[in-house]
């Protein structure tokens, strides 16, 4: 059975592979029949207002909160506003227990409460996203870099 325990996928720095790793924990969850959805947290909180104003909202919010593994990329990247606050906090309650999520962020955990901003909505939000969870910390060099593929002389066109 799928592990319905949240995982976080965190580094120091960038690139350390977190989203192939988020991505790999997703195909096999696919593999093995689960419904799995991967989303730019960035992206996702620029849909949702539209997604209000356009009718789409509590259909996509049921969604989310059925599929069984929903993989959340690039946590903290830009900062929360009060409506993404509240709509970060009703996405976690409404699959909690009911399926897993993995949380891939450039900032340390304990970085968190700052970015997401309100202090009692943090304590929510922290408090659904981190309990009973995994933590993986990646280091090492950047995956990026390493898979680099380096050209010289290469003649202009």
């Amino acid at each position: 059975m799928w592990s319905s325990r949240i995982s976080n996928l965190g580094g120091h720095y960038h690139e350390h592979g977190k989203t192939w790793l988020a991505c790999a924990l997703g195909h096999k969850a696919c593999r093995e029949g689960y419904t799995v959805l991967y989303l730019r947290l960035p992206r996702l909180l620029q849909e949702l207002p539209i997604a209000k104003g356009d009718g789409r909202y509590p259909k996509l919010m049921a969604s989310l909160a059925k599929t069984a593994l929903v993989i959340l990329d690039d946590w903290g990247l830009a900062p929360l506003s009060d409506e993404h606050r509240r709509d970060v906090l009703e996405l976690l309650e409404d699959r909690h227990g009911r399926g897993a999520t993995i949380v891939t962020s450039q900032f340390p955990v304990d970085h968190w409460h700052d970015v997401i901003g309100d202090p009692t909505l943090a304590d929510a939000i922290l408090d659904r996203l981190l309990y009973n969870a995994y933590k993986i910390t990646l280091r090492g060099d950047s995956m990026r870099k390493r898979h680099a593929v380096v050209k010289n002389d290469v003649p202009a066109t």
